[in-house]
């Protein structure tokens, strides 16, 4: 395979990138877009590019994404894509009927320098725009951020839209979810509902994207955040955003238009980052944090305990979003693994701070790396310089295990070639026990598949 020829050596590289861990910004903006309900996302250039974002998605979750496009031709990319993104609004409006058109950039669209603003007042003026629908934007050019700034873009496009404050707040939390699963959006909200906390969630693609088979096609099926409760944000007593990169923007916007403070917490992955999650909102929620939940966490802290000698000092290598990659590190440093190579394609400082942080002292050979350099060409050479025992990202990363024999966890964006990731959550105490367990799976299976015969043991 091509990657065995991966050298050795490390050369500087300053405007080549080798198979990033990461990809555009649009794929985040349509992903959070499925999060409301009766959305329908659009992308407001090519075909092609519509295409792949809606593959992505599609190949991912296993389930269909439905989204719109402006269609581009050579003349709307010389003169701009005004004429065909009102058309566009029309149709869809005429045809598939939705609430809301959620509508993000391309590439070709912001390097024409379409306004948005302009193109959906005229849409609104000659009428294209039915009484009580409503026809969203957000910038999201391919050639900067990644589909975590995408994401975060959305979120905010949802607030300075439709959050809406009135004189009365409400003993209500928002929830902002980070790029996630729609398990784990599904066990956010089994964890509040267990506290008897009052949250709003959003996005939520929890019932869009993991929905059951029922017969019956549903353009826009029964999940995802009302816009009743997307427009109630605004009332809210407090905001907890998980996961800095994709949810502060979307924070200090609700802050600034509607009062609502916030505080901006890691996605709640691994025993610390959960019992975080769990303390603020019993905190903000003004609820007690009940027996079944602290039962949950004893749980996997006896997984952990039972099973600490095969976590043990095992090292990992892994990739992925910021937003994942810094609550997980935590997580294996707490199983005393030892987290030595991580790569995210998104840059931020806030990502080598809390690398810094974490492995500096426990882990003082750690090698960490963000930005557009920071890709899995990289990575796979600091694993041929010097190897690993566990490999973790998505699926991307199965060429790498291939030619290293290292045994490798599929999780994060996008897991294309293994079902159901959207149907296990990663969040909570449960999803951590559910990490745990496949860790143990993989190092187990590798063990028992490459020992000696007279080594392979009944029980380990």
């Amino acid at each position: 395979m091509l990657l065995r020829h991966t050298p050795i050596t490390n050369y500087e590289r300053k405007g080549l990138t080798i198979n990033p861990a990461k990809t555009c910004q649009p794929v985040g903006a349509m992903y959070a877009a499925l999060g409301l309900h009766g959305c329908l996302p659009h992308s407001h250039g090519s075909q092609g590019c519509c295409s792949y974002h809606r593959s992505a998605l599609t190949r991912h979750f296993k389930e269909p994404v439905m989204a719109a496009t402006s269609s581009f031709s050579e003349g709307s990319s010389v003169f701009g894509g005004s004429s065909n993104l009102v058309s566009a609004i029309e149709t869809i409006f005429t045809v598939y009927d939705p609430d809301i058109i959620a509508v993000h950039t391309t590439c070709l669209s912001e390097t024409i320098g379409d306004d948005m603003t302009q193109i959906i007042s005229k849409a609104k003026e000659e009428g294209k725009v039915p009484d009580g629908k409503s026809v969203i934007y957000c910038n999201t050019p391919s050639y900067v951020g990644t589909h975590i700034t995408g994401y975060s873009n959305q979120l905010s496009a949802f607030v300075k839209f439709f959050s809406t404050a009135t004189p009365r707040k409400k003993n209500v939390v928002n929830l902002i979810a980070g790029w996630m699963e729609p398990a784990d959006m599904r066990e956010l909200k089994r964890l509040a509902a267990l506290m008897e906390a009052r949250i709003i969630l959003f996005p939520d693609m929890s019932g869009v994207l993991d929905g059951p088979m029922t017969g019956k096609f549903q353009m826009y099926p029964a999940g995802g955040t009302t816009l009743q409760d997307i427009t109630a944000t605004g009332d809210s007593k407090f905001t907890i955003g998980l996961g800095a990169y994709s949810t502060e923007d979307a924070c200090v916007k609700l802050e600034n238009k509607c009062r609502v403070r916030f505080e901006v917490t890691e996605i709640p992955i691994g025993l610390k980052a959960t019992d975080r999650f769990i303390v603020s909102l019993s905190r903000h929620a003004n609820v007690p944090v009940p027996d079944a939940i602290t039962e949950e966490r004893g749980r996997l802290v006896d997984l952990i305990a039972d099973n600490s000698k095969y976590f043990y000092g095992k090292r990992v290598a892994l990739f992925g979003d910021p937003d994942t990659l810094i609550p997980l590190t935590e997580f294996l440093l707490t199983l005393d693994m030892r987290p030595v190579y991580i790569i995210t394609g998104t840059p931020g400082k806030h990502f080598d701070e809390s690398m810094e942080e974490m492995l500096s002292e426990r882990i003082p050979e750690a090698k960490y790396k963000s930005g557009e350099r920071a890709d899995m060409f990289q990575l796979h050479q600091w694993i041929k310089q010097e190897p690993v025992d566990l490999l973790i990202g998505n699926t991307y990363g199965k060429y790498i295990a291939r030619d290293e024999n290292i045994p490798f966890i599929r999780l994060g964006f996008p897991v294309i070639d293994r079902p159901g990731n959207n149907y296990f959550p990663f969040v909570g105490y449960v999803g951590a026990t559910n990490i745990a367990h496949r860790i143990l799976d993989k190092i187990l299976d590798h063990l028992d598949s490459n020992c000696p015969e007279e080594k392979v043991e009944l029980q380990m």
